[in-house]
């Protein structure tokens, strides 16, 4: 009895050091991805939702094992909690962790369509690109390689979630384009809190960079991405108005409040703020039904009234 007790703790210790891994990213990543999933398939029924999860969190899970293997020194500093600097598993056994997840990935997902195995796959290879290949040191492909393989999570947990594992709807499409454009333009408000880590490890983030700049890009971006969302989804006057109003607000965080703390909250205001739009697919199919699809027009009105005016 004392040998299975002692079993059963090592199992659920690994367990718990494996969920480490991905623990810091459950806000950012998991939760909205799969929030995304659910909305723009939509969800055909609720036991995909312990499938679509699943999915979501395995690639995220190969993505971060990656990543946390390379920098250890960096974690010390940002995120001494992690598995391998506070002790819980060595960079060797990491290593192995990381490239059993491979095949782990693409074997899971070959269980659903081909479609869905060349999604894992394109997200293996940028995961790759991204810590083995030096995607992750400069600001621009950093955030470029993250929004993509975000992008890669959203439509692989849509093909999981839906009828039919081969495809997306136009509006998962479009939704899912759309995230990756809003993602890579404000990923960077990840960055604030993790400056000092990021110097260490000779990263060239944008507020690294651009220490003005950067706040002032992200504290105008997320308002403005708040706007068009709105009149891209056609919420109503009461729903735009409270996520435009939240937007500004989360945005005004970043430029008035700039230490490490304040950064750390303004985060999490933001992971909600993202999470949020997330939820904007399963709106349009509720108010406007799944034949129509959100356009852009409403800015070649703009532009067309601004240029009447300039006239």
């Amino acid at each position: 009895m004392a040998i299975k007790s002692l079993q059963s703790r090592n199992i659920f210790s690994d367990l718990y050091t494996v969920f480490l891994f991905t623990r810091s990213d459950i806000r950012i990543c998991l939760i909205p991805v799969t929030l995304f999933a659910i909305a723009a398939a939509p969800l055909s029924s609720p036991i995909r939702l312990i499938d679509t999860t699943f999915w979501v969190w395995l690639h995220l899970l190969q993505f971060n094992v990656a990543n946390q293997i390379k920098a250890p020194e960096e974690d010390k500093i940002n995120k001494p909690s992690r598995p391998i600097p506070s002790g819980r598993i060595t960079v060797a056994n990491a290593t192995i962790l990381r490239w059993t997840l491979v095949p782990i990935c693409l074997a899971y997902s070959a269980l659903y369509s081909p479609q869905l195995t060349w999604v894992s796959l394109t997200m293996l290879l940028f995961t790759s690109w991204y810590n083995e290949h030096g995607g992750d040191k400069e600001s621009f492909s950093k955030n470029l390689l993250t929004a993509i393989m975000y992008g890669c999570l959203e439509l692989g947990g849509t093909l999981v979630a839906g009828r039919d594992h081969t495809q997306v709807s136009p509006t998962g499409r479009i939704a899912a384009e759309v995230t990756v454009a809003v993602f890579s333009s404000t990923l960077h408000a990840q960055d604030f809190k993790d400056a000092s880590g990021d110097r260490l490890t000779g990263r060239r983030t944008f507020p690294i960079l651009f220490p003005v700049a950067s706040r002032v890009a992200i504290g105008l971006a997320i308002p403005l991405w708040s706007i068009f969302l709105s009149f891209m989804w056609k919420l109503d006057w009461l729903c735009a108005t409270a996520f435009i109003a939240y937007g500004s607000v989360v945005g005004a965080r970043f430029m008035l409040y700039r230490t490490v703390a304040a950064d750390k909250l303004s985060c999490k205001y933001y992971s909600t703020w993202f999470s949020l739009h997330h939820l904007f697919p399963a709106y349009w199919y509720y108010v406007h039904g799944a034949n129509e699809h959100p356009g852009v027009d409403f800015v070649e009105k703009l532009l067309a009234g601004a240029a009447a005016i300039v006239a």
